[in-house]
């Protein structure tokens, strides 16, 4: 099957880039996706405890990095990407359903079908996040409520990644690489699908600089470090590193030609994120360490126009809706 999607996807040259990016990035991103929470819900099954899951937890959110930027299609279905990551949690309504659904020792953990019914911000890697990382939340034993509630997040999880995956491979690849064709009433041309591929690309750069960079930045005045992304975890700039490092590799699928100048603000952002000696972005209280923090900020803002020149500009698309506006 595999096989003939790859065959069917080269044999479109209309679609520049665009059957190269769903081949060489979409379609491994969520296999991989798929293949990691198959196995945090397999050990969750094994060993609920919060230490024996930790390590899957990590890999399953690695690899949602590598597709959490393709808001779009398969991904955004069901509302599936509030689902697996519940962030910017605004509100605090996180901590309030989890404590909620442990409290009331809500029995849709016990059913695969109505645990998918459970309110987004119950569900996901934010929520399993504080389960197995909140001290007052991680010390649970196989016998506790929470256990199942583990497993329930577990394979639900996994339950979303094998549906996007599949979507993707038996349909969604089909009808994004045959955009403008008759009987395609998703894009009805071909401009459409790059469009929808280069806004994700886009969004995905902006979402690491406002939003997981933005938000623990908060002001001079008024440092927010608590409200980094997945900080419970300790992996807030691991987050914007893997996720900077799937969309340099987006780009590159997507583009139509080299892209010098895109590799090279590629690399100024990355250098600056590896060097910050700074997980959870604790440093932005204070000013040497902040300016750092501002600085990375700055260099993933400068791969915005390089990318618009040598991908957006040869697709002949531009910087669409932002699909995170409103979070």
């Amino acid at each position: 099957m595999r096989v003939v999607l790859a065959l069917a996807l080269l044999a479109n040259p209309a679609l520049a880039g665009v059957p190269e990016a769903v081949r060489d990035h979409i379609l491994p991103a969520t296999a991989q996706f798929s293949d990691a929470s198959g196995a945090l819900a397999e050990a969750a099954l094994n060993d609920c405890t919060a230490n024996a899951l930790q390590d899957d937890f990590h890999a399953t959110y690695d690899a949602w990095m590598g597709l959490a930027h393709l808001r779009f299609g398969p991904v955004e279905e069901d509302g599936r990407v509030l689902a697996i990551s519940f962030w910017p949690d605004t509100r605090g309504m996180v901590p309030r359903t989890v404590a909620g659904l442990i409290a009331d020792e809500d029995l849709a953990v016990e059913d695969p079908a109505s645990f998918a019914e459970v309110s987004i911000a119950g569900r996901g890697l934010s929520a399993l996040e504080r389960l197995l990382f909140e001290p007052q939340l991680s010390g649970y034993t196989t016998e506790s409520y929470s256990c199942k509630f583990a497993q329930a997040l577990s394979v639900d999880l996994a339950a979303m990644a094998q549906a996007i995956d599949k979507e993707w491979r038996t349909d969604f690849a089909q009808v994004v690489t045959s955009a403008g064709a008759e009987g395609n009433a998703t894009f009805l041309t071909e401009s459409e699908a790059a469009q929808a591929l280069y806004t994700s690309l886009t969004t995905g750069i902006e979402f690491n600089a406002d939003q997981r960079i933005g938000r623990p930045l908060g002001t001079f005045d008024r440092p927010r470090p608590t409200r980094a992304e997945a900080h419970r975890s300790g992996r807030s700039l691991r987050n914007v590193i893997l996720s900077l490092e799937a969309l340099n590799s987006f780009a590159h699928a997507l583009a139509d030609g080299p892209t010098p100048q895109t590799d090279a603000a590629f690399q100024a952002a990355l250098g600056a994120a590896r060097e910050l000696d700074d997980p959870v972005f604790a440093g932005v209280e204070d000013p040497q360490a902040r300016l750092k923090v501002e600085i990375l900020q700055q260099r993933i803002k400068a791969i915005l126009p390089a990318v618009s020149n040598e991908v957006g500009v040869p697709l002949g698309v531009s910087a669409g809706f932002n699909a995170t506006d409103g979070d």
